[in-house]
Order: structure tokens, then C-alpha cells, then sequence
């Protein structure tokens, strides 16, 4: 399977777009902050998707979706310190889509794990 055939793949590239956005209207003393982490760690959810697809062992498969499991925790902290700096309204439709991308992560981590 190419991880372009996976759903979390493409919501989690919808995801990174939104994260963009909210971060372009940020303060630039931020620009190698908040923005640039939360930039990275949203960015880091698909591409530990692929890279795991790319593993030899569903072990290490498992391995990388955690790491993009654990990109979505680092995210809502980020988001919420945005948003109590005032640098965003409201982060209701990112946490729901994180919440989305969390579901998804856990029930193909729960699959594999059943393969193994």
C-alpha cells in the first residue's frame, strides 16, 4: 500500500495546510517559535506516515505512526498557547481535525497491531 492511498495520509495534508494559515497571521518575533514549531510538528504527522509505510517491519511502521501520534499531543499544547496569546481566535477547527487524525492513527496503529 503507498501512504497516499491512506486517509490519515490526506486529512493530515489538509491539516498542515490549516496550520499554515493560522500561523501566517502571527507575530513575526514568532517566526522561529510558535510558527516554526508548530509548522514542523504539523509537517511531521504525514511525512512519519510515509516514512513508515516505507519500513521493512510492521513493527517499524508502528514505530513512526507514534511519532506522528505524539506530533498531534505537541500540537494541541502549541495551539492552546497560541491561542492564550491572542495570536489566533479560536483553534476549534484544528483541534477537531487533530481529533480526527488522532482517531485514525489509533485505529490503524490498533489494525497493525493485530497483523503482527
Amino acid at each position: 500500500m503507498m501512504h497516499t492511498d491512506l486517509k490519515v495520509y490526506q486529512k493530515s495534508l489538509d491539516f498542515v495546510i490549516s496550520i499554515y494559515q493560522i500561523t501566517a497571521g502571527f507575530p513575526s518575533e514568532e517566526k522561529y517559535g510558535l510558527t516554526s514549531q508548530l509548522r514542523r510538528a504539523a509537517v511531521s504527522i504525514p511525512c512519519n506516515i510515509a516514512e513508515g509505510v516505507s519500513k521493512n517491519s510492521t513493527k517499524d511502521y508502528i514505530r513512526f505512526l507514534y511519532i506522528s501520534l505524539g506530533s498531534t499531543s505537541e500540537i494541541e499544547c502549541l495551539l492552546e498557547i497560541s491561542q492564550r496569546l491572542t495570536y489566533c481566535k479560536s483553534t476549534t477547527f484544528q483541534i477537531n481535525d487533530l481529533t480526527i487524525i488522532k482517531k485514525m492513527l489509533i485505529k490503524l496503529i490498533a489494525s497493525l497491531k493485530m497483523r503482527e
